[in-house]
């Protein structure tokens, strides 16, 4: 499944190269021609016929990735063994590629090299497409190329860089790495060999798996002869070659679980010595120094460690350690996300929720302002109607006092003349014996007149409770200002009443004075002939 995965990253490139105007579609006769191409590099059998078949429904227009795909699954894909040149097939589809999307404007690096970031950045890539390859694996891939460079790596170059891809979502296409790359900007000061060596080790590192690689000295098999030769060491093999430009091999040591590597003495003049022990066959090797030496039999040695676990090269592993860590970091990211949006979502709520019962605090405020002001006004206007009530109440109670003082007035004159009458019935007493029954009369008047006085003076009392429970009566409320004020209707009808009654107790008083002076005038005149 690996190897699928890594066949369709090229394969893309080389399907969206097809596709010119971006439509997502490519025309049959093209896929013909990709399809014959990708089966032959791959040493694949094509059949032309199932291409045609499989497409006949689509002879009128252009084929879309999702109608290719299935062919290139079932015809291509499930069919391809491991027995191909790698190489051959991705410069088929760089090829394809290359010439429609590579800008070689100030770019300083060959295509050759070109083709080495290509492959590497597919490598780096992750698997969704459109491919991208995220700011971690550009800082680990550019990490490994200034240490192949041989230069110090500048931490704040790569942060300018991921301020930059801030805006592209921290990721670059695979022709935006190529002009990063080639542009020069983490190879300041150095020259285009160095450039280039550099890139071909990462690229030998990452895509040929090659783990270790250098000239060492090989004891021949037949001869015994000792021989410089360029090796290789690749996770289940060493190669070795005439020289470092690879063209002549001159054969394989195939490591498995069963091979060992072990340190030798030095002997017939040569040091540094170390044996490789395979099923059929043992190899003598010798290196320049000891510090080489144990770098080779470490490396070999975790070669066949990783054989005997079934695990991939180290770099490959990495890879897929930094992919898993990253797909955890956004598992957890996203459950972060989904926490923090209904968290969100939950905050809304309970913001909605406050600013509901903000409203509804505020709808109550304005209805409990309006009552207030409805109150108030109410209160005002019974203030009003109450200053108004008590205002004439005033000017009643100042009416009342007018009629009771001249009613006092009248009574004081009353009493006045009363006392003048008594004196003159007084004078007239000794002089007049026929007036005893007229003073039993006179007695009875006074009499009567003390007690219409009483009764006047009980009448003024009840005068002044009314008057003071009417005083009290103001001070109470509207509803029992109501009631007080037929009280005192009722009240004032009594007094009008009483006064109706003083009245004609006013008159009986006079009538009986009046009486009272016909029978003087009557007795004085009687008296005058016995006189006589």
């Amino acid at each position: 499944m690996a190897l699928r995965d890594e066949l369709l990253k090229s394969i893309w490139h080389a399907f969206t190269a097809l596709d010119v105007d971006k439509s997502g579609k490519v025309s049959k006769s093209q896929l013909k021609v990709l399809s014959h191409n990708l089966c032959t590099v791959m040493k694949i059998p094509h059949d032309p016929v199932a291409l045609e078949e499989h497409f006949k429904d689509d002879d009128e227009g252009p084929v879309s990735t999702q109608g290719y795909m299935p062919y290139l699954n079932k015809f291509i894909l499930d069919k391809v063994q491991d027995n191909f040149d790698r190489q051959d097939f991705n410069r088929m589809c760089w090829t394809l590629c290359a010439r429609k999307n590579l800008n070689r404007t100030n770019i300083l690096i060959s295509d050759e090299d070109a083709f080495k970031i290509w492959c590497i950045f597919n490598f780096l890539s992750e698997d969704t497409y459109p491919l991208t390859i995220v700011a971690e694996e550009i800082e680990y891939f550019l990490r490994k190329l200034t240490e192949a460079m041989g230069g110090s790596w500048v931490e704040e170059r790569f942060e300018d860089l991921k301020t930059e891809l801030s805006a592209k979502q921290q990721c670059l296409s695979g022709w935006e790495l190529i002009t990063l790359v080639g542009t020069g900007t983490f190879s300041k000061g150095m020259d285009r060999q160095t450039i280039s060596m550099g890139i071909t080790e990462v690229f030998h590192e990452l895509i040929l798996d090659v783990l270790k690689q250098g000239y060492m000295m090989k004891k021949g098999h037949k001869r015994k002869n000792w021989t410089e030769r360029w090796f290789v060491l690749k996770p289940n093999s060493i190669s070795y070659y005439v020289s470092e430009d690879l063209a002549e091999k001159k054969g394989d040591i195939m490591l498995d679980g069963n091979c060992c590597v072990e340190s030798l003495p030095d002997k017939d003049g040569k040091k540094c010595l170390f044996l490789v022990k395979c099923l059929d066959k043992s190899f003598e090797i010798s290196v320049s120094d000891k510090k080489r030496k144990q770098e080779w039999i470490q490396a070999i040695q975790t070669c066949i460690s990783l054989l005997n676990l079934g695990r991939p090269a180290p770099h490959r592993e990495s890879r897929q350690k930094r992919r898993e860590l990253r797909q955890k970091q956004q598992a957890e990211q996203d459950e972060l996300e989904l926490r923090m949006r209904e968290l969100q979502t939950a905050n809304e709520s309970k913001q909605q929720e406050l600013e509901d019962m903000r409203k509804k605090l505020e709808e109550a405020a304005a209805n409990a302002a309006e009552e207030e002001r409805r109150r108030l006004q109410t209160q005002t206007e019974l203030q009003d109607r109450y200053r108004m009530d008590l205002e004439k109440e005033k000017m009643v109670r100042q009416e009342m006092e007018v009629q009771v003082a001249q009613k006092s007035s009248e009574l004081e004159q009353y009493l006045q003349r009363v006392q003048e009458l008594e004196d003159m019935y007084h004078r007239l007493e000794d002089a007049l014996e026929d007036e005893r029954r007229a003073r039993q009369d006179e007695e009875t008047v006074r009499r009567l007149q003390a007690r219409l006085l009483e009764e006047e003076a009980v009448k003024r009392a009840e005068l002044e409770q009314i008057h003071l429970h009417q005083q009290r009566a103001i001070s109470e409320t509207e509803a029992e200002k109501q009631e007080l004020q037929k009280e005192r209707t009722a009240k004032e009808s009594a007094l009008q009443a009483a006064m109706l009654q003083l009245e004609q107790l006013e008159s009986e008083r006079k009538g009986a004075l009046e009486q009272y002076q016909v029978r003087h005038e009557e007795g004085g005149a009687g008296a005058v002939p016995g006189e006589t």
